[in-house]
């Protein structure tokens, strides 16, 4: 009997579409002399493995004479603000990466988004890992924090709303954080700098992560953002824009409780402290992850919307006020500081 033919998976006719419209941008790009540059962000892993994050984009070096090259700003630098958005991901340019002398290629997905697994020895601790283009021999560097076998405890934050504030409704804000976003522009929330800090330093070597339903356009300006505002340093946790390969755009609920679910998995000694906002979905989704996970979960922390912030988000939670999920405990201030008061009465932070 002749053996069936394998079903191949059919790609969305969006994804299609968008597939073709990159194609175009990338060939008009390079003719005009753009070139492969690696986007490079901060990642995490163990004693055997790291997780390298990037994004490969067409980009040109500052024009002679530009204010760009007075600044001697590099070329992926030119790559900010609204540029983020309207920059040309480029899925074709070999990576090598580089972390303790060994190399590994890898490549982009078809949004120029690098998000490896590589296995490596390392000690805990802070690693330079470097990434280069081949066709451009284009190079960025970014830190890998290795996270030690016996480390017991990890902060997970979500982004708007909880580290910084936003004051947008919510159908604005994706456009905002697209076409406006600047790290001076934007405004930290009260206490959620020293909250973090404060946990950081009571838990050495404890990794930091921020996930958001942002896309990866944005990374490098939240990025700045936390450095600026003295946020403790971590890998962001983002996502693509965009039509999937079975759906027109991607889920941002979808894309955080996977990520916890991988986190999980990925480090399943760790207990982690998850702080949120009462806006729209984090207390549900920390919810349902810690009656999955409740090993994985040391307590939950939700800062609390103003009124005008509520109504701008588009209204608070429908979840009720959590006492405790699955024996894991939860706080709620309006502040970082009242998040910390209670967090120090539970003994996370000393």
């Amino acid at each position: 009997m002749a053996e069936r033919p394998r079903s191949v998976t059919r790609i969305h006719r969006a994804a299609r579409i968008e597939d073709a419209f990159h194609a175009f941008r990338a060939r008009r790009a390079l003719k005009r002399g753009y070139l492969p540059t690696v986007l490079s962000y901060t990642g995490y892993g163990t004693t055997e493995w790291i997780r390298v994050l990037g994004r490969v984009v067409l980009a040109r070096d500052p024009r002679p004479g530009s204010r760009a090259e007075r600044k001697n700003r590099r070329r992926e630098e030119s790559v900010r603000g609204w540029r983020s958005f309207m920059s040309v991901p480029y899925s074709e340019a070999e990576v090598v990466v580089e972390v303790d002398g060994t190399r590994h290629a890898v490549r982009p997905d078809r949004g120029g988004v690098i998000d490896e697994v590589i296995p490596v020895r390392l000690e805990p601790g802070i690693h330079t890992v470097t990434l280069r283009a081949n066709r451009s021999g284009h190079v960025s560097q970014a830190p890998v924090q290795v996270v030690g076998d016996d480390t017991p405890f990890g902060v997970i934050s979500d982004v708007d709303d909880t580290v910084m504030v936003t004051a947008l409704p919510r159908p604005l804000l994706a456009a905002w954080n697209t076409f406006v976003l600047d790290e001076h522009a934007r405004v930290p929330t009260p206490g959620m700098a020293v909250l973090l800090e404060r946990l950081a330093a009571s838990h050495p070597n404890a990794p930091v992560l921020y996930l958001s339903t942002g896309a990866w356009n944005v990374a490098p300006t939240v990025t700045r953002f936390l450095s600026r505002n003295l946020f403790p340093p971590g890998a962001l946790l983002l996502t693509d824009w965009g039509p999937t390969h079975d759906r027109w755009f991607r889920s941002g609920r979808e894309h955080k409780e996977q990520s916890l679910r991988r986190l999980a998995r990925e480090f399943p000694g760790v207990k982690w402290l998850l702080v949120g906002d009462d806006g729209q979905h984090d207390e549900e989704i920390y919810a349902q992850f810690a009656k999955e996970h409740p090993q994985n979960v040391s307590a939950v922390a939700i800062r609390q919307l103003s009124s005008t912030e509520s109504v701008l988000a588009g209204g608070r939670s429908t979840a009720e006020k959590h006492a405790q999920t699955s024996g894991v405990p939860w706080v709620y201030g309006g502040d970082g500081a009242d998040l910390l008061a209670q967090l120090k009465e539970l003994g996370i932070q000393a």
